[in-house]
């Protein structure tokens, strides 16, 4: 293909490319995915070279490409990204992204070092968090953090659910506008003809709508990384030494494999959270608190989830009590507390190896984290609408 479009595509630029074809390919080899999906006519989004001297170039504030002399805007008081450039520049990637009603293109420089820290004078570094620990008990919706002088109990991308239902329902009008340019493309059940050979017809208003569509999309994943970005500067501003239980939200994400049958005879639906872990994405909370840890020479450190077994343990009488998933209190006789919190708060008491809990750790910090527990539900029961899963 590169040399049929050789006027418009370096070599370099098509290697980058076909690495990325080829990876796709390699995970199916590797037993890592089921099958390949191809990009549609229009679906590649972005191009990049393998290096700053050939190809894809960035010189001067020019981006240079095939005879091509693209000029980039930088705003005169971004003193971040001054500060950044001076580090070198590894390779260039050319992104484009869908923006209202068309496409707006961006250079993205990938550079060498790490990143300069943006300096904000109303904030002051906090010097006595060095050292102390930090829980972190990430669920599907909702994450519960404990540090010595704070606990936190919130919501994962709390600005997206609603976007989410703005986008349902651009999808559901354009189902309704391409079932009726194509009536012969569908069976009597409703269900795609595959025998039929004819062309989609789209009409302006389908156009319209998907376009609409892309907009909102590109909204609620603008939303979802900033909320993410929010909340991992919090975490962070605790402690840099933080402890997560090992989760596979991908395993969360597939089906059921048995079918289960309802109290009416029914088969229960196999959906599981797919669609919910969409939304929130929790791995990329944990993929950006890693990032930022990095950036540090530290890491996030991983328990092992089978051995601590958190949301299970009782560090008062020292033994394990398995909860179905409804029950989000831990019963202490006197007083109780919330499961996601409790659970926070013992990864944040377990020892470095990650495989036990400190119980000595936990009696002695025990009476603080109750307070500050109290404190954090009276809040969380002031909101509109808590998520059903915290249980407040």
């Amino acid at each position: 293909m590169q040399h049929t479009y050789k006027q418009n595509i370096d070599a370099f630029t098509s290697q980058k490319i076909a690495t990325r074809s080829f990876k796709a390919f390699e995970k199916v080899l590797y037993k890592q995915a089921k099958r390949v999906h191809f990009k549609k006519f229009g679906e590649l989004e972005s191009v990049e070279g393998k290096s700053n001297s050939t190809g894809i170039r960035y010189r001067g504030g020019n981006v240079f490409w095939n005879g091509l002399v693209l000029r980039t805007v930088i705003k005169k008081n971004d003193e971040y990204a001054k500060s950044a450039l001076k580090n070198k520049v590894k390779f260039v990637r050319v992104k484009r992204e869908w923006s209202k009603d068309n496409y707006v293109y961006y250079v993205q420089l990938i550079l060498e070092g790490v990143p300069p820290e943006k300096s904000n004078p109303s904030e002051t570094k906090q010097t006595d968090c060095i050292g102390k620990r930090v829980g972190i008990d990430i669920g599907i919706s909702t994450v519960a953090v404990c540090s010595e002088n704070k606990v936190i109990l919130t919501e994962l991308a709390p600005n997206v659910l609603e976007i989410s239902k703005k986008i349902r329902n651009i999808q559901r009008a354009m189902d309704r506008s391409k079932r009726a340019m194509n009536p012969l493309k569908y069976k009597e059940d409703g269900t795609i003809d595959s025998s039929n050979k004819d062309r989609w017809i789209f009409s302006k208003r389908y156009q319209k709508k998907k376009n609409q569509a892309k907009e909102w999309q590109r909204r609620n994943k603008a939303k979802r990384k900033q909320d993410h970005e929010l909340l991992a500067n919090e975490i962070l501003s605790l402690s840099d030494v933080l402890f997560v239980e090992t989760m596979s939200f991908k395993a969360l994400q597939r089906r059921a494999k048995e079918t289960e049958i309802n109290k009416n005879g029914k088969c229960k639906k196999k959906k599981r959270f797919g669609k919910t872990i969409g939304h929130r994405a929790p791995s990329l909370l944990l993929q950006i608190i890693h990032r930022k840890l990095t950036y540090k020479n530290k890491r996030l450190n991983k328990v092992n989830t089978t051995r601590i077994k958190a949301s299970q343990y009782n560090h008062i009488t020292d033994t394990y009590e398995k909860k179905k998933l409804h029950q989000r209190w831990n019963d202490f006789g006197d007083f109780q507390i919330q499961r996601d919190l409790y659970s926070a708060f013992l990864l944040m008491n377990c020892k470095e190896n990650g495989e036990e809990i400190e119980k000595s750790l936990c009696e002695q910090g025990f009476p603080t984290f109750k307070i500050l527990h109290d404190v954090e539900i009276q809040r969380v029961k002031k909101m509109k609408t808590p998520p059903i899963s915290m249980g407040v």
